[in-house]
């Protein structure tokens, strides 16, 4: 299993030599070190530690620093695990060269924020009638019975913030890999807005 941190910087088109117009992604991923190594003995499971991102040191924690400098990769802005069996050691650089075009992966990311939103536009309601006389538009309607239970139940579909959660998208496939660019491009959208960090795994 292979996996990288990455970030988003757009979205694209590639045209193939049969001129068939493909959408794609445009990600900078890589290189991310490896920073750590669990094990089963050690920590209960086994996974890598990766990070990406060039940051100061001064501006990280004495703990955070003192970790990284155990593995010796510098500032890293970004950290992610990678759980399961990987051959990567500590120091270790992991590149998009990792990846083929055609291979599935998983891509996750923090969605766009589209701030506080009804019901309509976050689930998808039907609403009422747009007409006159109608005193039912684009409410959420019933929500619960008066007497008993007297409360609204937990976990509705009510109005609230829409967006700017984790978001995880399964069948997406590798287009094409530029090592010297460190580009990875993947066919289709993925979650997130441009410069966003995103975690790509292989499925």
């Amino acid at each position: 299993m292979t996996a990288i941190l990455g970030k988003k910087l757009g979205m694209s088109q590639v045209f193939t030599e049969e001129g068939d117009r493909v959408p794609v992604t445009v990600i900078e991923a890589g290189p991310c070190t490896v920073t750590q190594v669990k094990t089963v003995e050690t920590d209960g499971y086994k996974a890598i530690q990766i990070g990406f991102g060039e940051i100061d040191e001064k501006k990280l924690t004495r703990a955070e620093a003192g970790h990284l400098k155990k593995a010796g990769a510098g500032g890293k802005r970004h950290l992610a695990e990678v759980r399961g069996e990987s051959e990567p050691q500590v120091g270790e650089q992991i590149t998009v060269e990792a990846f083929e075009p055609g291979q599935k992966v998983k891509v996750s990311g923090v969605s766009k924020g589209k701030g506080f939103a009804g019901v309509i536009k976050r689930h998808g309601f039907a609403g009422g009638p747009g007409s006159h006389g109608a005193h039912f538009h684009r409410a959420p309607g019933s929500v619960g019975a008066s007497a008993t239970p007297s409360r609204v139940f937990k976990g509705l579909r009510l109005p609230g913030q829409m967006g700017n959660r984790k978001a995880t998208q399964l069948g997406s496939s590798v287009f094409a890999v530029d090592p010297e660019r460190n580009l990875l491009l993947l066919r289709g959208s993925i979650p997130g807005s441009s410069n966003s960090i995103v975690y790509i795994q292989t499925t």
